[in-house]
């Protein structure tokens, strides 16, 4: 090795002196950034679109490297890294469910950075979402990525039972599942209405076409009130006719999408971003032939409400306590939020959290729902506020809910069964 002579010393420490004492920009090499993600969230900001953090990357000088789990690894991982006494993960995606008093204290409020330095445009994010990821009065992460539930149908199968629109209301739904719950003309074995499972967030879909709740936002439990009463009488009446599936309880969210691909159910109700995966001219029978709309409302709340307030649910980028690079972590945040980056990725088949996405010609060309889910959007509350028992309270009502739709008790029973045992379970 050439050794180093005192005038290149010299010259080497004057520009260290000289150069600007900044967090990032060109200079600021790094390790990469690391993003502990679901699969998805990867595939739609480095999609088709292109990728939205190569932005940042050149402003920066660092890469992202993403590690992507499914949903239940994902939260567990994160949250261990989170509970350790330092951590390497500099950002990590939570669900609004997962943003509770217990799992607040694992992540660095943001309240700060939003007075500071906040994203781009902070009033075209929809309000409701940011309020979702606030425990205590203080934000703990930014909604990223929604998904606001809607109706599919297979507007072949509706016109061969003579349905040449969409059923406008609740109890239409249950006409056209009833109707629609035959053999096709190839053999195929048709259910009118598929989802998957009778777990709270999907019930409380059917639930909302009544302003019916399983908890309020100020922690009351409303099951056995009639609005989730009517959606579990109408799961009931569909399941006892044969147009819901037998086997509800153990479909999967691929195996619905697998039905509505083969033209074995009818209409699902689901997020209204699988209307591009119903579609997929590579495993669809009926590509271009599932539409998407609003969940409908019942006849008896029409003159309060155009669509029924389902549920939105949503993901949010949230910085480690325990992190070393916060200030890193949140310009990478506010990359992620820039209304470009929103809309790419909404192009990419992400469930945009700004209004002005839904303006845009582009987005609007590729999403034919767009008008629909924003008018979901309105509405929408998430399916159960957050509280640290909420997954022992979702395992409850899922069983109860199942045993009402296989006729093992009635609805009543079951729904008041569930109140009693998460009344306890709520905060006080």
């Amino acid at each position: 090795m050439a050794p180093i002579d005192r005038r290149t010393l010299l010259a080497t420490a004057g520009a260290a002196l000289a150069a600007p004492n900044i967090a990032f920009g060109q200079a600021a090499k790094g390790p990469p950034l690391q993003v502990f993600s679901h699969r998805v969230h990867k595939t739609v900001a480095t999609g088709q679109s292109g990728d939205v953090t190569a932005p940042w990357t050149a402003d920066t000088g660092i890469t992202v490297e993403w590690t992507t789990f499914d949903t239940g690894p994902l939260q567990e991982r994160l949250f261990r890294e989170a509970s350790l006494s330092q951590t390497s993960v500099d950002v990590g995606f939570i669900l609004n469910t997962q943003a509770v008093p217990r799992t607040a204290e694992l992540f660095e409020l943001l309240d700060d950075y939003m007075r500071s330095d906040p994203p781009e445009d902070v009033a075209d994010i929809f309000p409701g979402l940011i309020e979702g990821m606030t425990v205590g009065g203080r934000l703990v992460a930014m909604p990223v990525r929604h998904a606001s539930s809607g109706l599919h149908w297979n507007a072949d199968i509706l016109a061969e039972r003579g349905f040449e629109k969409p059923p406008a209301t609740m109890e239409e739904l249950v006409e056209v599942a009833k109707a629609s719950t035959y053999k096709r003309a190839d053999g195929t074995n048709c259910v009118g209405l598929c989802m998957p499972g009778v777990t709270y967030p999907n019930v409380i879909d059917i639930a909302r076409a009544w302003d019916g709740d399983f908890i309020t936002k100020d922690f009351k439990v409303v099951a056995d009130q009639e609005g989730m009463l009517n959606a579990i009488r109408l799961l009931r009446g569909l399941f006892e006719a044969g147009a819901f599936p037998r086997n509800f309880a153990a479909l999967t969210t691929e195996e619905v999408a697998t039905w509505m691909q083969q033209g074995r159910a009818a209409m699902a109700l689901q997020s209204m971003g699988r209307n591009r995966i119903f579609n997929d001219p590579q495993k669809s029978k009926f590509a271009g032939k599932i539409m998407t709309g609003a969940v409908p409302i019942s006849e008896t709340l029409k003159d309060r409400y155009a669509v029924a307030p389902a549920k939105v649910e949503f993901w949010g980028l949230a910085i480690p306590k325990n992190s070393t690079r916060k200030d890193l972590a949140w310009s990478f945040i506010k990359a992620m939020l820039t209304k470009d980056a929103t809309l790419k990725m909404a192009l990419s088949g992400n469930g945009p959290v700004r209004a002005s996405t839904y303006d845009d010609a582009g987005f609007r060309a590729s999403v034919p729902y767009a008008d629909a889910e924003r008018d979901v959007l309105k509405v929408a509350r998430v399916p159960v506020p957050a509280f640290d028992e909420a997954a022992r309270a979702g395992d409850i009502f899922k069983e109860e809910a199942e045993a009402a739709v296989l006729g093992m008790k009635s609805p009543e029973a079951a729904m008041t069964s569930v109140v009693e045992r998460v009344r306890p379970l709520l905060p006080s």
